[in-house]
């Protein structure tokens, strides 16, 4: 499934808009890390890997902007430890 991916910076967030529902990963940012608090699929769109799609944002963003990244959301926590490609982008700690 192509997801279109956008990042809000003003709403602190990556959202994309799947049948008409919006799909986030919600993140604050200090410093030079981004918290990644909350990823939110609706139900009816679960399993089509549209929250996989918003974390793979994340971490291309914060590879391109130098940040790292604390999955405090265990979805997140779990798609990293998924994706050892990401390793070197997970803040130290998580």
């Amino acid at each position: 499934m192509q997801v279109q991916v956008r990042h809000e910076p003003a709403a602190s967030r990556f959202e994309a808009v799947v049948d008409g529902a919006l799909c986030r990963a919600d993140y604050r940012l200090e410093g030079g890390i981004m918290y990644v608090v909350h990823t939110e699929v609706p139900p009816a769109l679960e399993g089509r890997g549209i929250a996989g799609e918003l974390v793979r944002a994340v971490f291309a963003h914060a590879g391109r902007e130098g940040l790292m990244v604390a999955p405090v959301c265990s979805y997140v926590r779990a798609w990293a430890r998924r994706h050892p490609e990401v390793g070197r982008l997970v803040a130290p700690g998580w």
